[in-house]
């Protein structure tokens, strides 16, 4: 018989962070590749808007120098993530406070994915803060770890601007905040098998399980969380939870140089020629097949669903949609920025529609022309009427300044943001659904850019696996006209 004839090994639909980083641990193993989006441009939700020399992100999700996929993830060695101060500033009672900075998040004031900075990964600081003996309950409430051995510090590099210190952090008394401290320190070196191994709750829950001070939980956990897993009312599951705690406290909180779309575009561009295909909406999919609604069929032996899970479900109708936490992102530039530096600012008191606001072209340069400050807020849940009226009205508290004459850029509402991640959450859904079809995204895993990409190297390694040796693979027919990317 003679061996049908494929036009290419695997067809990934979706050109998203996991789509695009699949393709590069499938190209990298020998297996002719091509991804397919219905969209004119790469990236999905991780998308920039260019005004007037400025860039705004739509979403705006925070990232962690503590990620590990971004370090093993191929095609990102250009990647430079711009951090912010370490830990945050918390507005409480209309004063500013400092917490959250710890040994491990304090060290990497300036982070890219080089290969001189994957070989420094080993060699982050693991200090911890000792305590009395008061503070072992509350080390061990959050992560019952073994100490980690110490590791060869990295080379220092410039800080990031803090901002001004005021007053006492509103986290309790000064042994209350060495205990949090400690605790950090603890989980950011906890094994992630040890956290997910612990009974789960709902994050709002847990926490209060655990015998934390009530103004340690609703001072700083509860509005730091809520920043990390864009979940305002904590009904994430504490195991979920615990891993965005270990990621703060182990890195420094960053955005990509030059705006989101910054990091699916080095993995677009670093692909062979022709592997990415975009303005190409699929339609239905087999193991085998892969039919669009422009260029007919696509021939190959393996199909990877990379897409959002909602158009996942489209594709494959057995497929579960989760429930999806709205995002807002409302942009607005001066020429008097507010004095913050380079921190991420809380609000600890929840007195307005802002989660987390910063002046982000003190953070990113790039994001803003010469003079001009860019300010990014962030509004979970879904928005009050009048967004930006109350947007502007509530940053004028949080910063202390009027914010009159502040111009708004961009008002962006994303309705599907980020998926819930609701106890009980599967964190390893599965990638392989059969043999020759396969799925991830951040609905795979956790609804970050970390679960993103750890789904793709989980279903790219199961992919691999059902192919057989890279012997098997052969040389791919031309693939149906397409507007390349």
């Amino acid at each position: 018989m003679l061996e049908p004839a494929y036009q290419a090994d695997v067809v990934i639909v979706g050109a998203g962070v996991a789509g695009l980083s699949a393709a590069h641990r499938l190209t990298s193993a020998g297996v002719t590749t091509a991804v397919l989006e219905a969209a004119h441009g790469v990236g999905g939700r991780m998308s920039t808007e260019k005004v007037d020399g400025f860039r705004l992100d739509r979403i705006g999700q925070l990232l962690s120098t503590a990620y590990p996929e971004l370090r093993l993830t191929p095609g990102l060695d250009g990647l430079v993530l711009r951090p912010f101060a370490p830990g945050v500033l918390l507005h409480s009672d209309g004063r500013h406070h400092r917490a959250g900075a710890t040994p491990a998040n304090s060290g990497n004031a300036a982070w890219s994915v080089t290969r001189s900075v994957r070989s420094a990964r080993s060699t982050r600081s693991t200090r911890s803060t000792r305590s009395a003996r008061g503070a072992l309950h509350a080390v061990r409430a959050l992560a019952s770890a073994p100490r980690p051995a110490p590791r060869p510090t990295p080379r220092p590099a410039p800080r990031p601007t803090a901002a001004p210190r005021s007053g006492t952090a509103p986290l309790g008394t000064a042994v209350d905040q060495a205990r949090l401290g400690a605790a950090l320190a603890r989980i950011a070196g906890a094994p992630v098998e040890r956290l997910l191994a612990r009974p789960e709750l709902p994050a709002a829950q847990a926490l209060a399980a655990r015998g934390l001070p009530a103004r340690t939980i609703d001072g700083f956990l509860r509005p730091l969380l809520a920043a990390l897993l864009c979940d305002p009312e904590l009904t994430t599951s504490s195991r979920c939870a615990d891993l965005a705690l270990r990621a703060f406290a182990g890195g420094l909180l960053s955005v990509p140089e030059g705006g989101a779309e910054v990091l699916p575009e080095l993995l677009a561009r670093s692909l062979p020629p022709g592997t990415v295909h975009t303005g190409v909406r699929v339609t239905s999919v087999s193991t085998n097949t892969v039919t669009t609604a422009e260029h007919g069929e696509f021939r190959c032996r393996a199909v990877l669903l990379a897409t959002d899970a909602r158009a996942a479900a489209e594709l494959l109708p057995g497929l579960r949609v989760p429930d999806f936490h709205p995002v807002t992102v409302v942009h607005h530039t001066t020429d008097e920025p507010p004095e913050t530096g380079t921190a991420l600012l809380l609000d600890a008191d929840r007195g307005g529609p802002v989660a987390h606001t910063a002046v982000v072209s003190r953070v990113d340069p790039s994001r803003a022309p010469a003079g001009r400050a860019l300010i990014s807020s962030t509004v979970l849940g879904p928005p009050p009427p009048d967004v930006e009226t109350a947007v502007r009205m509530h940053l004028a508290r949080l910063y202390g300044t009027s914010t009159s004459r502040w111009e708004t850029l961009a008002v962006h509402h994303t309705a599907e943001a980020v998926p819930t991640m609701r106890a009980p959450h599967d964190l390893r859904r599965p990638v392989r659904l059969l043999a020759g079809l396969y799925v991830c995204g951040d609905h795979r895993d956790t609804s970050t850019v970390q679960g993103a990409l750890h789904s793709a190297h989980r279903a790219t390694t199961a992919l691999l696996s059902d192919l057989g040796a890279r012997g098997s693979m052969h040389r791919a027919d031309p693939l149906p006209a397409t507007r390349a990317a």
